[in-house]
């Protein structure tokens, strides 16, 4: 049996601490999925769906076993779908926590057969969010130590 995870998020945009994640999830599991979110109800994203699409796949071109993609509707409906055993969830501070285990509690109801792992931010990542690094870069300051490359280039050419 393939051992396959789901990594859902957001990712506007995709930060050294998902590529984090990412790197090591991919240890655990033979797939990983990294799947977009396009999420309507989600306050006006800086990125499309297919612009974060774009910039995740060029940062995780060379990392085996790593898919990515994008998905609407419940995140459950989408692992069910797709054959996953696991989800991935990044952590970065207590309250993190707290919103991840709402979620997780919902879809071990939703769909029992689907674990959910939680994997630690590393001490260089755990004060970086994304809406704190666009704020940054909205500001026209330097955010290269915090995101891929393809992803610093990005802000500057969005907040120019």
């Amino acid at each position: 049996m393939t051992r396959r995870g789901l990594y859902p998020g957001s990712f506007d945009p995709f930060t050294n601490g998902h590529l984090d994640v990412v790197r090591r999830a991919a240890r655990l599991f033979d797939e990983v999925i990294v799947a977009v979110a396009a999420n309507p109800e989600k306050r006006a994203p800086l990125f499309t769906p297919d612009e974060r699409l774009e910039m995740i796949r060029e940062t995780l071109a060379d990392l085996p076993g790593v898919e990515v993609t994008t998905y609407r509707g419940l995140t459950v409906d989408f692992a069910r779908s797709r054959g996953v055993t696991a989800l991935v969830k990044g952590l970065r501070q207590a309250s993190d926590f707290e919103a991840e285990l709402q979620q997780a509690l919902m879809n071990r109801e939703l769909a029992p057969e689907i674990e959910t792992i939680f994997l630690m931010s590393g001490f260089a990542q755990i004060f970086v969010s994304s809406s704190i690094l666009k704020d940054v870069a909205s500001h026209g300051r330097d955010v290269t130590d915090f995101v891929p490359p393809v992803v610093a280039m990005r802000l500057e050419e969005k907040f120019r």
